[in-house]
């Protein structure tokens, strides 16, 4: 069976939403089938046996039954489903379990299909533990938790975009490496002043993305302002497949690198590879890693993250029911290190707090905002082979320094209240990211007085 790491903040509990499930068509009750009584198997031996905490079956057994009763209640059907008595044998209680599930099904009279029960017994085996992280997901709900880790594709020309606030125009905020634009040299800080024809000035976000979106192969005409001046001639674009990023990064005034991370996914840690590379190119005196709003990922993304910046010792500690402490560590691809501030906020979580603690620990960076959201326990995912999963808590984490910051988070080294209505990454309306601004230009002339030398 596959298992994947993942520590995700801020994941809601999800529930069934037994008032919207579908009705199966009226037919005579049906025995659970051998799939979806695998499936009931699996997930509560996987709960038994990884869960961080030990499990009382008992409590496993009355959380399904509530879960069934919940079903019948909201069929408006009266009866209950009888109690269960848990044994020592795991087979036993999953054999309960079936039965269960074969009583509301006879009780329902179709009106929910077996199938759709068998959901219901293994999201009241996930709802045992109460942890609001160790959860069922649906085929729909682990799809678009895989897309928002691994991100989806899109056709497109590969620029981010905002609002620009003096010219009214759409202003180019980084460009997607080797994507169209990228090749056609369109640049950080460019305003796009029309697109096929059409004037851009006081377009909204929405409006221009779905203008530069389309399908790949197909073409888009850009009219570009630089430095105050139109280009010679407009600029046509093939629209090709583009990859979702997590990584975005920008040159602020002074050459002080901003990298923003969304997510930790799958290719997270190559991606901030790329970005590092690219404004190392363009003479990037320190860099401020944003980390403020992400909600984590995947523990192995946050060790990779995290090796650009520590070049070697412990990044962290995962410690399994067993109390079993595996370390990982910094996998010696750190860049040349450079005045380095991250920023956090109380949605900094998981994966973010693993990156930000390694950090701190290790002294290579300053933590600047405000405290973290507090995430210290890590999840492995068990997909049941029809396109659903279970998320299973199986481990706390440690700092290097062997902090547990679960529920407690990470206190910044410099604390800074984010400003109202801040928008990340534009310092003119990002108070904390004007304030890591300053705070490296007094670092980098610090150094410079230190070496004897001046600042450039």
């Amino acid at each position: 069976m596959m298992t994947r790491f993942t520590s995700l903040a801020l994941a809601v509990l999800f529930g069934l939403g037994l008032a919207q499930l579908p009705a199966a068509s009226a037919a005579p009750p049906a025995h659970l089938n051998a799939a979806d009584a695998s499936r009931i198997a699996t997930s509560y031996n996987d709960l038994i046996t990884e869960f961080y905490k030990k499990i009382e079956p008992q409590t496993v057994l009355n959380s399904v039954r509530d879960d069934l009763n919940h079903a019948l209640k909201v069929k408006h059907v009266k009866a209950t489903i009888s109690p269960m008595h848990a044994s020592t044998n795991p087979q036993y209680n999953v054999s309960a379990i079936d039965r269960a599930v074969e009583q509301a099904d006879a009780d329902l009279h179709g009106k929910l299909s077996p199938h759709v029960l068998s959901y219901v017994a293994i999201d009241g085996i996930m709802r045992s533990v109460k942890d609001r992280y160790t959860v069922f997901l649906d085929p729909k709900q682990y799809a678009e938790l895989n897309q928002g880790l691994d991100g989806g594709s899109f056709g497109g020309t590969g620029i981010v975009i905002q609002a620009d606030d003096q010219s009214k125009y759409i202003l180019v905020s980084s460009v997607v490496p080797d994507a169209p634009a990228d090749k056609a040299g369109i640049q950080q800080d460019d305003l796009i002043t029309a697109i096929d024809g059409h004037s851009t000035k006081g377009w909204t976000i929405d409006r221009a993305s779905a203008h530069l979106r389309g399908k790949a192969g197909t073409k888009v005409t850009l009219t570009i302002q630089r430095d105050k001046k139109l280009l010679p001639h407009p600029i046509t674009l093939t629209r090709a497949k583009i990859h979702q990023l997590s990584v975005f990064e920008k040159m602020l005034p002074g050459n002080i690198g901003y990298v923003a991370l969304t997510v930790f996914g799958r290719d997270t840690a190559s991606e901030l590879t790329t970005a590092l590379d690219r404004l190392q190119q363009r003479g990037a005196r320190a860099l401020i890693l944003d980390l403020r709003d992400n909600g984590g990922g995947y523990l192995d993304a946050a060790v990779g993250v995290s090796s650009k910046f520590i070049s070697s010792g412990p990044i962290v500690s995962v410690e399994s029911r067993a109390s079993s402490i595996t370390t990982l560590e910094a996998n010696d691809t750190a860049i040349q290190p450079l005045p380095l501030v991250v920023l956090v906020n109380g949605y900094t979580a998981s994966a973010s707090e693993i990156t930000s603690g390694a950090i701190q620990d290790s002294g290579v960076g300053t933590i600047m905002g405000t405290k973290t959201f507090g995430k210290g326990v890590v999840q492995t995912i068990y997909p049941l082979g029809d396109g659903s999963a279970v998320k299973i808590t199986t481990a706390r984490y440690l700092t290097p320094h062997n902090r547990d910051i679960n529920h407690l988070g990470i206190t910044p080294d410099v604390v800074v209240a984010e400003n109202k209505h801040p928008r990340f990454g534009d310092p003119a309306r990002d108070a904390q990211l004007a304030r890591a601004l300053k705070f490296v230009d007094q670092r980098i002339a610090q150094e410079a007085a230190m070496n004897g030398t001046k600042g450039q």
